[in-house]
């Protein structure tokens, strides 16, 4: 018997919009309202509206709440300053990646774990299996925020007509409650896009209003809502990893190319901490399949599971690929061997339904914005 999806506060806004809709790790989500190619260009140039309401927030609170993170997660989540975020992992005991999630330190005690929407349950029931024994209390608050995201250069001149929030003060990974167009919200300086923005934290009866503030105060700056289309080609541009494509129960941080988010040196340990240990000493040994990009010579688009290949051979797997609107031409992130792995190495394809596609390879991000 399937289960309908569940929709967030902003269902009606979408549908009034005309927005084609999609089922999305559960959630009926919107995939585009219009071009999808303007929608991406939109968030580049100017500004983009984002409806992230299916995001899993999970709050940590208690005596002991850091300290429970520190053993969680990978990272040494006890050095975060009340105000501030950390991008993170959590990991099986083999050292797979379960999720990765971005944690804020509200208060000194008050901890928001921000979770995939597809793996939300998951890393829910391994912070509670983990908190035995620990003097915190690991909570489910799905249903206690809707998620909306400004992204896009023109984003802090739209916040700002609608706060009085300190935005020139609030660092990137920083997050600060305060009021937008009359409403409580947590602003954070975080994003998926690789453009400077803001994802506001309310509650949902609150969504409507907010959203409807930001579409005005947005309309002469030129921002328009998007989907998670657009947005899919956003972060592919800006070389951000996506779970299930290149982060996998399958894949260790130092196979994904993420060592640097696992913290060996904080105190005590960790679940994964062994297994992570002998997966640095193997990377390091012998360096894993790399992550790299992928530009197409001709106007094929490589799709995730395709195979690379090289002299004949198989040297990697695309793991996500799409049409770049900013370079012009298919892009892919794949993980190929290291001998491949290099930026410039020639003779380098995509296997496209038995045809060998030339791909050069190049380092990641494919695009990076101008500071």
């Amino acid at each position: 018997m399937s289960t309908a999806p569940r929709t967030t506060a902003l269902d009606a806004v979408h549908r009034a919009l005309g927005a084609t809709m999609t089922d999305f790790a559960g959630w009926d989500m919107p995939l585009r309202y219009g071009s999808e190619r303007d929608e991406h260009q939109a968030v580049r140039t100017r500004a983009g509206l984002f409806d992230l309401s299916h995001m899993g927030e999970i709050t940590v609170t208690g005596p002991q709440a850091a300290a429970l993170l520190d053993f969680s997660l990978v990272g040494n989540i006890s050095s975060v300053a009340v105000g501030r975020a950390r991008y993170t992992m959590i990991c099986q005991e083999d050292g797979g990646i379960l999720d990765d999630l971005i944690v804020y330190r509200l208060e000194e005690r008050r901890y928001m774990v921000v979770a995939n929407a597809s793996n939300a349950q998951t890393v829910l029931d391994a912070l509670s299996a983990r908190a035995a024994g620990f003097d915190a209390e690991v909570r489910d608050d799905r249903d206690a925020y809707a998620l909306i995201a400004v992204q896009g250069p023109a984003s802090p001149g739209i916040l700002a007509s609608l706060t009085d929030a300190d935005l020139d003060g609030l660092k990137y990974y920083a997050g600060l409650p305060g009021t937008v167009a009359g409403v409580p919200a947590l602003i954070a300086r975080t994003g998926y896009t690789g453009e400077d923005g803001f994802e506001l934290f309310s509650a949902p009866e609150h969504a409507e209003t907010l959203w409807t503030a930001l579409t005005e105060a947005g309309a002469e700056a030129g921002l328009i809502p998007c989907g998670l289309s657009c947005r899919d080609t956003l972060r592919l541009e800006a070389g951000m990893p996506l779970y299930g494509h290149e982060l996998t129960t399958a894949l260790t941080p130092f196979d994904a190319g993420l060592g640097r988010v696992v913290k060996f040196e904080k105190e005590g340990d960790f679940v994964g901490r062994a297994a992570l240990e002998a997966a640095a000493e193997r990377a390091s040994a012998k360096p894993p399949r790399k992550l790299v990009g992928l530009v197409a010579e001709g106007r094929r688009v490589p799709r995730a599971g395709m195979s690379v290949v090289a002299g004949g051979e198989v040297v990697g797997e695309v793991t996500s690929g799409a049409p770049s609107p900013t370079l012009g031409k298919p892009i892919a992130m794949a993980y190929l061997d290291a001998a491949h792995a290099e930026p410039g190495t020639a003779g380098v394809g995509v296997d496209i339904r038995g045809t060998h596609e030339p791909y050069e390879v190049v380092a990641l991000p494919f695009y990076k914005r101008q500071k």
